[in-house]
């Protein structure tokens, strides 16, 4: 089974959605699953420099301060259900994830494994340590706990390398109508959105093996 997980990296919906996906595999260890970390830019025109979020939130969504802290404790409580801790506050600012995308895209070319490491501990840095995902810095030493070799990362974020392969897969994805992540696509056909529970996924998995079997 060929799973597609279309994300970004500053998106708490798809660390939610990860890990849900995560535990629902763990339940079915007789399926053969090759997962790919697919890319999507929630702020593609976000400039260097990233943006407080709450401005942010407040202008792209028309939400109140009220609700915004409300939806932040609800991702906090889904988090923690999950193993995966949201600190409040250690995200203030949301930034540009266009070279985390390239980095991500060159890890996955080095293994799977290395790259769903990359992705959890990019979500790692951001929710939970309040890191900026745009820094070179930080992405170095990401890629380098999960196991990459440092030159080599090192060489990807000095340059261009994959840029064209990132956008070419994001406009790929947006014209097959995906507007919002997590968006998980099983076998090229079959679309799971949003941060669904452990259930929900275990029960499409199940069903789409059980048709793709007969």
């Amino acid at each position: 089974m060929k799973i597609d997980f279309v994300s970004d990296v500053s998106c708490p919906w798809c660390a939610i959605g990860l890990k849900s996906l995560e535990q629902a595999l763990a339940r079915m260890p007789e399926l053969q699953v090759q997962l790919h970390f697919q890319p999507f830019e929630l702020n593609p025109g976000m400039a260097p420099e990233g943006e407080d979020i709450d401005e942010h939130l407040a202008r792209k969504y028309g939400l109140p301060p009220a609700q915004l802290a409300a939806n932040r404790e609800r991702i906090r409580e889904r988090g923690a259900a999950l193993g995966f801790d949201f600190v409040q506050g250690a995200r203030s600012r949301i930034y540009n994830t266009f070279d985390a995308h390239r980095l991500l895209h060159w890890a996955g070319e080095q293994s799977a494994r290395a790259q769903r490491d990359l992705k959890l501990s990019l979500f790692t840095a951001y929710f939970t340590e309040g890191r900026d995902p745009s820094d070179h810095a930080l992405l170095l030493e990401r890629a380098v706990a999960v196991g990459l070799d440092a030159e080599q990362a090192r060489a990807v974020l000095a340059s261009e390398r994959y840029a064209d392969a990132v956008r070419e897969a994001e406009a790929f994805y947006q014209s097959h109508g995906i507007s919002s992540v997590p968006a998980v696509i099983i076998n090229e056909r079959h679309l799971i959105s949003g941060g669904q529970p452990p259930e929900v996924f275990e029960q499409a998995l199940r069903q789409i093996a059980a048709e793709s079997g007969r």
